[in-house]
């Protein structure tokens, strides 16, 4: 398992704070020929992060965001999501599934969080619950937190 390593990132002075999460999309057409675009696209795309802190009051001028960019320090976020109940074990590492398509079911968006990289590895982190509503396949599904690998 991976630690939760820090890494420094730019991001738009106005969702600059700490705590916030987000989802990195991968780098815009603007981006390309800016001199901080190495930093400011460093991320991986379609991982969650979380800001743990600013760095620096510097103010970056940037074609994307209108008020300008600044430093901030991140780590991949974890993600709360439903997984089959026998999988659900603590500290146990896990292919996350998404093959479910039931796109009407009101668990969809918890079994395809926003954030998780199809075919990566997760740590299991938490056991939060039983799913907050019924399955349309009738599996049996907790609620969890996943860490990054």
């Amino acid at each position: 398992m991976s630690e939760n390593k820090v890494k420094i990132t730019l991001i738009g002075r106005d969702l600059a704070r700490p705590d916030l999460e987000f989802v990195y999309e991968g780098p815009l057409p603007e981006c390309n020929g800016c001199k901080l675009q190495r930093v400011c696209t460093n991320l991986q795309p379609h991982k969650r992060y979380r800001i743990v802190g600013i760095r620096g009051s510097t103010i970056h001028e940037c074609h994307v965001h209108h008020d300008g960019a600044c430093a901030v320090e991140v780590i991949e976020a974890p993600i709360i999501a439903l997984i089959k109940s026998e999988r659900a074990i603590v500290n146990s590492k896990i292919l996350f599934d998404t093959s479910c398509s039931e796109m009407e079911c009101k668990s969809f968006e918890l079994c395809h969080p926003e954030g998780i990289i199809e075919g990566a590895y997760y740590i299991v982190g938490e056991i939060l619950g039983n799913a907050p509503e019924g399955c349309e396949r009738g599996r049996t599904l907790k609620l969890v937190e996943l860490r990054p690998v």
